[in-house]
């Protein structure tokens, strides 16, 4: 049975728990709802998640645990030259799914039976070419030990999921027994189910953080293994960026460090004047029939996909540069520049700082605006010595996530900037960032062993600890204004 029938059969023996509980607590009453301890429903939901929970547990278990049991059962039958080490046994196991996988098809669109799958192994047939016809390609003969392998792998994964279907029928099963039979007068049916929907709630709240602990392990691990292959200090203080997958790499982080935080601050320079002043305009000066038309239009910004911004960039901005600035002050002869990539990135950014901007200045109490115009202030006084003082963290929020931003954008600099690593204070220069070479240390048929992969994580690592500066530089600034106009 495959997951989806399952689950659909799952689903079938919750409904059907939830209307036999409900039916046996009205009928244990002989038709006085009011002895209950829950309304009927509570007894009927108690029942379904009796069905749902154990059965859905199981399931999940059971896929993530029968590829791993099965193809480390697998890598122990295979000769030791598959296996040699972790890419090759990855790529080997890769293999051995891609021809299980195609025999599965063959089967099911009849090009082959299953009596024929046994006696691939000592026939004389094209496995190759009868993959082909079945609409699965593969790069190389199959080995007869791909091939056994590959048979072994199906057999495996079929009993697999007979003993799958078993085990989650007959929890789902005794658990419709259960809540069927529970489903008394005594029952305290509404607090095991606010019990198990509060037990939701924290799961739910806990995948953040579970999720930000995987990331930064992750990060962290492979971090360990760049350094163990990579000298840090040639890492953090080279300043030359020359990756180099047959050997001789010079992985200097600092050209990059100095890319990504220069289009940063040139974006910022863009973004935050125009989006403040903007938001200000909005939520003190304009009529709301203005307030009505031009919110939305620059919200529009916020929609456009980024890959159009790279095109705007490329084919508008950079040409416009090179031509109005560059070329007349000797400063350059190319489209792609940091200037282009970090105005382009500015406006970007422009509705994340409008927006938020407006939301919490709009969001000052209207007391102290009339307070201080009360006492004689202007409206521009008010305005800076209490308004924005009042707005200051949702502020330096709204700045904080256009720069997190703008250090994570990639397609705009390599459209607009280029992907040159160097270390330059001409604006009108191709330059490059982190993120960007992230994605080239990754894309590609790369050995993932290797520094010059590896090296994406430690530039990641390395993103990260900038971020988390921000924050705290942003937490500091927030409490030291919010103190002084407490």
């Amino acid at each position: 049975m495959s997951v989806l029938m399952l689950l659909a059969a799952i689903a079938v023996l919750a409904i059907a728990a939830f209307f036999l509980a409900r039916q046996r607590a009205l009928a244990s009453t002989q038709g006085n709802p009011r002895l209950l301890h829950s309304l009927p429903g509570y007894y009927g939901w108690y029942a379904a998640i009796s069905v749902l929970i154990p059965a859905l547990v199981a399931l999940f278990l059971w896929l993530i645990a029968q590829p791993l049991v099965i193809e480390a059962r697998i890598s122990a039958t295979l000769p030791a030259d598959l296996v040699a080490d972790d890419t090759k046994s990855e790529l080997t196991m890769a293999d051995i799914r891609r021809v299980a996988d195609g025999l599965d098809a063959a089967v099911a669109s009849g090009a082959i039976s299953e009596t024929e799958v046994q006696a691939l192994a000592t026939s004389t047939t094209d496995v190759r070419a009868l993959l082909a016809e079945s609409g699965v390609a593969l790069a190389a003969e199959v080995s007869p030990e791909i091939l056994t392998a590959a048979q072994d792998y199906r057999a495996q994964s079929h009993w697999g999921a007979a003993g799958r279907t078993a085990l989650v029928l007959v929890l789902a099963v005794l658990g419709l027994f259960w809540g069927v039979t529970r489903a008394q007068p005594d029952f305290r049916a509404r607090n095991q189910v606010e019990r198990v929907i509060l037990a939701l709630l924290v799961a739910a709240s806990s995948i953040a953080i579970l999720t930000t602990i995987g990331i930064v392990w992750s990060m962290v691990s492979e971090t360990f293994d760049f350094f163990s292959k990579y000298p840090f200090q040639d890492f953090f203080f080279s300043l030359t960026w020359s990756p180099n997958f047959r050997g001789g790499s010079d992985l200097g982080i600092l050209p990059l460090i100095w890319g990504t935080l220069y289009i940063t601050l040139i974006s910022m320079l863009v973004a935050v004047p125009i989006g403040l002043f903007a938001a200000i305009y909005l939520a003190e000066y304009a009529s709301k029939r203005t307030r009505a038309w031009v919110k939305p239009l620059i919200e529009v910004i916020a929609g456009i996909p980024t890959v159009v911004f790279g095109i705007f960039a490329l084919v508008t901005v950079g040409p416009a540069l090179r031509d109005w600035f560059a070329e007349p002050l000797g400063l350059g002869n190319s489209g792609s520049s940091v200037m282009t990539a970090g105005i382009v990135i500015g406006i970007l950014n422009i509705p994340f700082i409008s927006s938020l901007s407006d939301d919490i200045i709009n969001a000052v109490p209207q007391s102290l605006r009339d307070g201080s115009l009360g006492l004689g202030a202007t409206k521009s006084e008010t305005v800076k010595q209490v308004i924005l003082p009042a707005a200051l963290p949702g502020i330096v929020g709204a700045v904080l996530m256009a720069a997190s931003r703008a250090i994570g954008e990639t397609m705009i600099v390599v459209m607009g900037a280029g992907a040159a690593a160097k270390l330059s204070l001409n604006p009108f220069e191709a330059m490059t960032t982190m993120t960007v070479k992230i994605v080239g240390q990754l894309t590609g048929d790369t050995d993932f062993a290797a520094p010059e992969t590896l090296v994406a994580f430690a530039l990641g690592m390395t993103l990260f600890v900038i971020t988390l500066g921000l924050n705290i530089f942003a937490l500091w600034i927030v409490r030291k204004y919010r103190e002084q106009y407490e």
